[in-house]
Formats: C-alpha cells, sequence, structure tokens
C-alpha cells in the first residue's frame, strides 16, 4: 500500500512545484511586461512634453513674427489711408473677394517686382535690362490676377442671376419677406452669389439700412444687370407694389441679355482670337529665340543706337495693332 502510494505523492508533489513556478513565471513575465509598457509611456509621455514644449516655442516665435508684420502692415496701412489708388485697390480687392488690406496688396507688388526683377536677371534672361523688363511686368501681374479673379467673379454671378431672381421671385410669393428672401438666397444659391448675399442679410442684422447695404453689394459685384435689380428693390420700398412681378420681369430681361451675350462672343471668337496672336506672338517668338540663341537675339538688346529704338517701335505697332482689334470687337449691348 505504501510502495502503491509512494508513486501518487510524487506526482502529487511535482504538480504542485509545477502550478508554483507556472504561477512565478506568469507573474515575473507580467511584471516585465508592465516595466517595459511603463518605460515606453514614459518615453511618450517625454516626447509629448517635448513636442508641446515646441509646439508652444513655435506658436510664440509664429505670434511674434505677426506681431511685428502687423506693426509693418498697420503702419503702411496709415501712410496709405486717403489715398485715392488705395481706395480703387480696396474696392478691386473687395470685387475680387480677396481677404486682403491695402497695405499687403502694395507690398505684394513690391515683392513681385523683386522676385520678376531677379529670375528674369539671373535665371532666364542673363541680362539686367530685361531683368528690368520683367520687373516691371511683374509690378503689373498682382493687378492683372485681382482684375481677372475680379472678371471671372463677376461672370459667374451674372450667370447665376437669373436663377437667384427666380427664387427670390418664388420665396416672395411663398410669403418671406426681402430680407427672409434674401436669407434663403444666401442659403440655397452657388458662389459667388451665396456670399455676397450672405454679407447683406448680416449688414442688415448688425443695424445697416437695407438701400446702404444693396449699395455696398452693387458696389462690390459692378454689374448692370444687379443695378436694375437694386434700383427695383429701393422703388419698391418707397412706393410699393409687386415686387415679385417686378423681379419676374427683370429675370426675363436678364435671361435675354445673356443669351444676346453669348451669342455675340461667339460671333466675335475669331476676331479675339486673332488680337490675342497679334499681341502675343511677336513677343513669344522673340523671347523664344533668345532663349535658344542669345548671341543671336542679343545684338538687338546690345544695339542702343539701333536695336532700342526698334524694339520701341515694334512694341508700339503690337500694341496699336492689338487696341484696333479689340475696339473692332468690343460690340455694345
Amino acid at each position: 500500500m505504501g510502495g502503491n502510494s509512494l508513486p501518487l505523492v510524487i506526482a502529487g508533489v511535482s504538480g504542485v512545484i509545477a502550478a508554483i513556478i507556472l504561477v512565478v513565471g506568469v507573474l515575473s513575465l507580467r511584471r516585465e511586461r508592465e516595466a517595459v509598457v511603463e518605460a515606453r509611456l514614459g518615453r511618450y509621455t517625454d516626447l509629448t512634453t517635448l513636442s508641446t514644449q515646441i509646439t508652444q516655442e513655435e506658436e510664440e516665435d509664429k505670434k511674434k513674427k505677426e506681431e511685428k508684420t502687423g506693426v509693418i502692415t498697420e503702419r503702411l496701412e496709415k501712410a496709405l489711408k486717403g489715398r485715392k489708388f488705395a481706395e480703387k485697390w480696396r474696392t478691386k480687392l473687395a470685387r475680387a473677394d480677396l481677404k486682403l488690406k491695402v497695405s499687403e496688396y502694395f507690398m505684394l507688388h513690391i515683392i513681385s517686382v523683386v522676385v520678376f526683377f531677379l529670375v528674369g536677371w539671373q535665371i532666364i534672361f542673363k541680362n539686367p535690362l530685361l531683368g528690368v523688363v520683367a520687373g516691371v511686368i511683374g509690378f503689373f501681374a498682382p493687378g492683372m490676377y485681382v482684375a481677372n479673379r475680379q472678371r471671372a467673379r463677376l461672370h459667374a454671378f451674372e450667370n447665376q442671376l437669373p436663377d437667384t431672381l427666380s427664387l427670390w421671385v418664388n420665396a416672395l410669393r411663398s410669403g418671406y419677406s426681402v430680407q427672409q428672401a434674401m436669407e434663403a438666397i444666401a442659403r440655397e444659391a452657388p458662389e459667388p452669389t451665396a456670399t455676397e448675399f450672405h454679407r447683406v442679410v448680416r449688414e442688415v442684422q448688425l443695424g445697416v439700412p437695407m438701400e446702404t447695404a444693396l449699395d455696398n453689394l452693387l458696389r462690390r459685384v459692378s454689374s448692370d444687370d444687379m443695378d436694375l435689380v437694386v434700383t427695383a428693390v429701393k422703388i419698391q420700398r418707397e412706393v410699393g407694389g409687386n415686387l415679385a412681378e417686378i423681379l419676374e420681369v427683370i429675370s426675363h430681361t436678364i435671361r435675354e441679355r445673356i443669351k444676346l451675350k453669348g451669342e455675340i462672343r461667339v460671333l466675335t471668337a475669331q476676331g479675339r482670337i486673332t488680337g490675342y496672336l497679334i499681341g502675343g506672338l511677336p513677343i513669344v517668338l522673340a523671347l523664344f529665340l533668345y532663349v535658344i540663341n542669345p548671341g543671336y537675339m542679343g545684338l538687338l538688346f546690345q544695339d542702343q543706337c539701333c536695336g532700342w529704338p526698334m524694339i520701341g517701335v515694334g512694341l508700339a505697332l503690337i500694341g496699336m495693332g492689338a487696341a484696333a482689334i479689340s475696339k473692332i470687337v468690343d460690340i455694345e449691348y
């Protein structure tokens, strides 16, 4: 009996020892994992703290730079205040929907002149005279961009105006007031119509009279069609009448005018493209020849007695030809 129980005792003791070893191993492994996790978390916390400190330092540096830039722009804004060209620039920026101050736009002109001059002199032409010409082009580059953006925005607004008036008419016939109808336009119309009417609604909510807010809209959007709409709204507010019917008639008139404009642009497309070719092709060809063969075209710019007068006469003739073609295809409607 004792001999038979000995193997059982040994097996039991071995099982208990194995269980103890297993428990101790699991606990030690868990402790090691916890230590590793804590170490990793500690490194992550340190990195997070370090990155937070770096971010705060970067934000402080950025704020300092913005404060310095703000002081410069404020002084420049005060210097430009009251100037006629500054007021014209402010109107152009408003019509192009560019969130720029007049001082920032002025600094942009200076930066553009410097960049165009250095690029034209050191990289493209290797000639200081042509670098000066490039600098002059750089002075007009920001204005050309603003004018192009303004023209595209006005074209989009005028094309959306008939649908805008239809929405306005439907809102008025549904029982909305004029301001509520404009709020509906600000919510549902596409850009840039939504932005412009949203500005009108905000100005009215801030206490600006409706007539003044509409005049501000007309100042930002220099459109004859919108002038007709604003005049109709002002007259209706003074003498009364059915504004929905008036706007419906104006909408029909504007649709016909847009259709007529499209037909005129199609008929005058060949003349406009001819003007672009006459004005741009000689200049592009001269620059291309100068790039591929500077020695051949360089004589034209180096000879002050013959070359420079020829360049001046050529540019004058190109400008006169382009202006004549532009006058021919410019049909008033």
